[in-house]
C-alpha cells in the first residue's frame, strides 16, 4: 500500500512551496539591489575623499566632501538654503501644473481627432527644438523679472513634452478595445472615459516623470539669469563667489529634491494605476 504521506505532490500542490518562497525571494533581491546601490555611492564618496585628502584634485576644482557637508548645514541653519528649495520648488510645481493642465486634454483631441492634429502640427515642429533658455529673452520683454516670469520659463519648456507624450500614448490604445466598447453599445464619452484614458495613462503619467526634471532644468535657466533666490540663483552665486561648495550643495539638493518627487510620483502612479501592479513585481 503507497504511504500517501510520503508521496511527492504534483500538479498544483507541487507548486504551492515554490509561491511560498516567492516573497522571500523578492526581499532577497531587493535586500540585494540596496546592497549594491549603497556600495556604489559608498565607493564614490570613497574615492572623492581619498583624492581631496591626499591632494590628487585640488579644492579649486573639487572641494573635500566635509567643507561641502559644512556648507550645507551653514545654507540650512540660516534659513537660505530652505528658502531657495521652497522658491525652487514652487515655481516648478506652477509651471508643471499649467503645461499638464494644457497640454494633457489637447493631446487627447490632437490623437483622435485628425483635423486638430493637422492644425497644431505645424506649431509643434517649429516649438518642440526651441530650448527653454531661448524663452528667456522674450519672457523677460513682456513679463519682467518677476515669479510670472519664472513660471512661463517652466511652462515654455515643459508643455510640448507632455503633447506629445500625450498624443503618442493616446493613439497607442489598442483599437480592438475600442471597436468592441462600440460594439457593446458604448457612447463616444463613454469609449473616451472607460477605454482610451484609461489605456493612455500608463503613457501619459510616464512622460509626466520624465517632463518633470526637464522642469528643474528649465527654472534653473531662468533663475540663473534673473532670480534673487532659489536653487540656480543659489547656485550662480557660488559661482560668482569662487564657492564651488556651495555650487555642489545647490546640486545635490536639486537631485535630492527630483528624488523625493519622483518618489512621489510612483506612489500616485500605483493609486491610479492598480491594474498595472503585477507588472511590477
Amino acid at each position: 500500500m503507497t504511504d500517501i504521506a510520503n508521496e511527492r505532490p504534483t500538479g498544483a500542490l507541487a507548486e504551492q512551496p515554490a509561491a511560498a518562497e516567492r516573497p522571500a525571494t523578492r526581499v532577497r533581491r531587493s535586500a540585494l539591489l540596496l546592497a549594491i546601490s549603497t556600495l556604489s555611492v559608498l565607493t564614490v564618496l570613497g574615492v572623492w575623499y581619498i583624492s581631496t585628502e591626499r591632494g590628487w584634485v585640488s579644492p579649486v576644482f573639487l572641494p573635500k566632501p566635509g567643507r561641502v557637508i559644512n556648507e550645507g548645514f551653514e545654507n540650512l541653519a540660516n534659513g537660505q538654503l530652505g528658502k531657495d528649495i521652497w522658491m525652487s520648488t514652487q515655481r516648478v510645481l506652477l509651471g508643471f501644473a499649467l503645461a499638464g493642465i494644457v497640454a494633457i486634454p489637447l493631446g487627447v483631441i490632437m490623437a483622435v481627432w485628425a483635423p486638430a492634429k493637422a492644425a497644431m502640427d505645424p506649431f509643434v515642429s517649429l516649438l518642440r527644438p526651441l530650448p527653454s533658455i531661448t524663452w528667456i529673452p522674450l519672457t523677460m520683454l513682456w513679463l519682467g523679472i518677476g515669479e510670472g516670469q519664472k513660471v512661463a520659463i517652466v511652462f515654455m519648456g515643459s508643455w510640448i513634452y507632455i503633447l506629445l507624450y500625450t498624443v503618442e500614448s493616446t493613439r497607442r490604445v489598442d483599437p480592438l478595445l475600442i471597436r468592441a466598447a462600440r460594439n457593446l453599445g458604448a457612447s463616444d464619452v463613454g469609449v473616451m472615459l472607460h477605454v482610451i484614458l484609461p489605456g493612455a495613462l500608463p503613457g501619459i503619467i510616464a512622460g509626466l516623470k520624465v517632463t518633470l526634471a526637464i522642469s528643474w532644468s528649465c527654472v534653473l535657466s531662468a533663475e540663473m539669469i534673473a532670480a534673487q533666490n532659489g536653487l540656480g540663483a543659489l547656485i550662480w552665486q557660488g559661482k560668482d563667489w569662487g564657492n564651488l561648495a556651495l555650487v555642489l550643495v545647490g546640486m545635490l539638493c536639486i537631485s535630492l529634491v527630483v528624488l523625493v518627487t519622483d518618489k512621489l510620483a510612483n506612489m500616485l502612479e500605483r493609486l491610479l494605476l492598480p491594474w498595472e501592479r503585477h507588472q511590477r513585481t
